[in-house]
């Protein structure tokens, strides 16, 4: 199985500390929780479980960064975190329930102590945050309260920044994912799910990705007939009948990282004229972006050839956001481009089509969705099973 070598982190450790000299930062502290995990992963290999972590660099590079933890997770974390240096603190604890949890033989420090041996006390430094968004209220008061008269900035867009352009090692990462999200994927396209409710039918899925090796389904779409309206639906408990519309979407995790794949079908049947042509319409346009995209191209513009495809064809009304959006860590990530935007695609990012189209009266609602990664003439393509079942629509007329 492939795994991220400490080297990796190393890396972007390094490459984070050349940020902090650029602006005199001396303390980075990057946040992550259960849900909200992606950069705390991307800095540590480390995802929390019911509490909360951070990570807290300094900006000396002989001294190793400082991951914070809660007792219950202490474990979790020294099995996961590439960094060998863990400290117990109190703020990052369970974040579900009101009452401050009592713990025995815990030896606790503080974030006071923490910053002052990166720092070597230091009386004014400079701190920037990674998580903000992402943590509570209470949370940051208490950050803010104890490092006193520090200068405290938001540091999610550095965060963001270092994650665009995906690693070679990242790339294999999302390989795999891929790979595991196939196969969860086809073992609900090859079973016969007509009489299954929804949820039996996304079950099978599941557990054929976890057999693969998938460390976290991220979600699971399943919503048939009338239910694919509902755009994101979850699995229900309605039976899927014969010629149902299927919108299917499967969120798959490994190391960390995330692949989704999803494709418009209709339960055990042959679809209707009306249904085989919202799947070919999805499947083209999404065609249309992917035979255009190489370093150098607008982002923007890729979405506006998508969306000039579906106004020639009548379709724009059902049109609800736009048509691509970032991989990696988090099932969408930077870029999330629109028809305005002009930075171009370059090497190393890593994008998922998401085309979809909602609300056609007498047909229902669907999506196509699939990743790459983005070289200097195209682009990898990550999905075999949705590229192959691309390719048999394409072929096929209608």
């Amino acid at each position: 199985m492939r795994k991220i070598p400490k080297s990796e982190f190393q890396k972007r450790i390094e490459n984070l500390r050349k940020k902090m000299i650029e602006d005199n930062t001396d303390i980075f502290i990057i946040y992550g929780d259960e849900y909200r995990r992606e950069n705390l992963r991307y800095v540590s290999n480390y995802w929390p479980i019911f509490e909360r972590g951070m990570l807290a660099v300094g900006s000396d590079k002989d001294i190793e960064p400082i991951l914070l933890t809660s007792p219950e997770c202490e474990h979790l974390a020294r099995e996961m975190s590439c960094w060998e240096v863990i400290r117990i603190i109190r703020e990052v604890g369970m974040s579900y329930v009101p009452e401050e949890v009592e713990f025995t033989n815990v030896n606790f420090t503080t974030i006071k102590d923490v910053v002052n041996e990166l720092t070597n006390n230091k009386s004014k430094i400079k701190v920037k945050v990674a998580g903000i968004d992402a943590m509570s209220v209470v949370l940051y008061e208490n950050l803010r309260s104890s490092l006193g008269n520090a200068v405290i900035e938001n540091g999610d867009s550095i965060l963001y920044s270092l994650r665009y352009i995906k690693s070679l090692v990242e790339i294999e990462m999302l390989k795999k994912a891929w790979e595991i999200c196939d196969i969860g994927y086809k073992a609900v396209l090859d079973l016969n799910i007509i009489g299954l409710t929804e949820r039996q039918a996304a079950a099978i899925g599941e557990k054929a990705a976890r057999d693969a090796g998938a460390e976290h389904i991220a979600f699971t779409i399943l919503a048939s007939g009338e239910r694919t309206n509902s755009i994101v639906g979850r699995p229900s408990e309605k039976v899927i009948e014969r010629n149902d519309m299927i919108m299917y979407a499967l969120a798959v995790q490994y190391e960390g990282y995330i692949a989704s794949n999803e494709w418009p079908f209709v339960a055990g049947g042959k679809p209707s004229k009306e249904q085989r042509n919202l799947i070919y319409h999805l499947v083209n346009a999404e065609d249309i972006g992917k035979r255009t995209i190489k370093s150098g191209v607008s982002q923007g513009e890729i979405v506006k050839l998508i969306r000039n495809y579906f106004r020639e064809n009548g379709l724009m009304l059902y049109d609800l956001y736009p048509p691509m959006h970032g991989n990696g860590l988090a099932e969408a990530e930077s870029p999330y481009p629109d028809e305005n935007t002009h930075e171009k695609f370059v090497p190393g990012i890593g994008i998922n089509f998401d085309v979809s189209l909602f609300g056609i009266p007498g047909v229902g609602s669907n999506r196509i969705e699939e990743g790459f990664i983005v070289v200097e003439n195209g682009l990898i393509t990550l999905s075999k099973l949705i590229d192959n079942l691309k390719a048999e629509y394409l072929n096929t007329k209608i």
